[in-house]
């Protein structure tokens, strides 16, 4: 699959494989620049996996995939140049400042120095976090959390971002708040969103198509109408998800992304 002037990302024959299990097998995948594309499935579906692969942070087993345009194998360093990501797990420090984990970020990012500053600011600001920007991030809500790790993956404008699982573990008012900034930052930037998400919820608030990953592969795509109403009138992204998941957990995998989930749940309240 060939990456156009229009394609954020588009994987041809992904495959990753451990020790004999298969994570991600065979995908062929596209996502178009300025799109909000969401990833489901369910625990050991592989879109963990995916994600890694496509922030260049796991080599492929096998196939290609190319996001911005660039070869994550070949071309690292300039994916990473072009995305930013927002892990499952907290990445923020809560002994420091939201300034000063942004600050840090920044650094790492390689963002001009006389340029820090006033992004750090408007970063702040665009997330609902002015007021609280010199104050220790562990007495943040948990919300407040997800909205500086936006931030930060946001420090050096990236073209794509892509989140993993971004409202775990936050209640209703925390997960508006976070879906709130993630749809002003794609309609006043046009940022590419890529997001995996187990609130079916989340995907017909914020999705323009999905993907549905089951035991690795790729079972589905389209918008959550096209596939609720492939499904009948009355169809639901719930429906959806049992109709081609199985409706059950796959136990394969499944601990440590349950570990990973509760742990982070733990720390965002």
């Amino acid at each position: 699959m060939e990456a156009g002037a229009r394609t954020a990302v588009a994987t041809s024959g992904l495959t990753r494989r451990f020790d004999g299990h298969v994570a991600v097998d065979g995908l062929d995948l596209e996502v178009e620049r300025g799109a909000f594309f969401g990833l489901i499935g369910s625990n050991g579906a592989g879109k963990t996996t995916l994600l890694k692969m496509l922030t260049t942070l796991l080599p492929p087993t096998s196939g290609s995939a190319r996001v911005a345009g660039f070869d994550v194998v070949r071309e690292p360093r300039e994916v990473r140049r072009r995305i930013g990501y927002v892990p499952q797990l907290i990445s923020a420090d809560g002994g420091l400042t939201g300034r000063e984990n942004l600050q840090l970020f920044a650094r790492l990012y390689g963002v001009e120095r006389s340029d820090r500053e006033p992004r750090i600011g408007r970063a702040l600001d665009f997330m609902g976090l002015a007021d609280v920007g010199d104050t220790l991030v562990r007495t943040y809500s948990g919300g407040m959390i997800r909205r500086l790790e936006i931030a930060q993956a946001l420090l050096h404008r990236p073209a794509m971002v892509l989140l993993d699982e971004p409202t775990v573990g936050l209640d209703p008012v925390a997960r508006s708040s976070v879906w709130d900034r993630l749809k002003e930052l794609r309609a006043r930037f046009g940022t590419t969103v890529l997001l995996t998400t187990h609130e079916m919820e989340e995907v017909d608030s914020l999705c323009d198509r999905i993907a549905i990953l089951h035991r690795g592969r790729l079972v589905a795509t389209g918008s959550p109408a096209e596939l609720k109403a492939s499904l009948g009138e009355r169809g639901t992204m719930n429906d959806v998800f049992v109709r081609y998941t199985g409706g059950r957990i796959d136990e394969r995998g499944a601990y440590r992304d349950v570990a990973a989930a509760r742990r982070t749940s733990e720390r965002l309240r």
